[in-house]
């Protein structure tokens, strides 16, 4: 799951280390546009369905918090 979650984010920014990064909407390196497309690529990528109320700062500033998202929607 994890390796994924890179993988999607390597095709916004391929520049970005992701594995030590924890802060990549607050340092700007992800946009609005960004979050749109990650979180298309995720709902395709694991079959969820990520809502809006969801798509916060926080579920989107590290790989680690991603993938606690990913794991929390796909349990519903």
């Amino acid at each position: 799951m994890e390796q994924t979650i890179i993988n999607a984010l390597k095709k916004l920014h391929p520049d970005v280390d992701y594995t030590t990064e924890v802060r990549l909407v607050d340092d700007g390196i992800l946009d609005s546009m960004d979050i749109v497309l990650l979180v298309t690529a995720l709902n395709t990528a694991f079959g969820i369905t990520i809502p809006a109320v969801d798509i916060l700062p926080d579920n989107f500033n590290s790989v680690e918090a991603l993938v606690a998202l990913v794991e929390r929607l796909d349990d519903v």
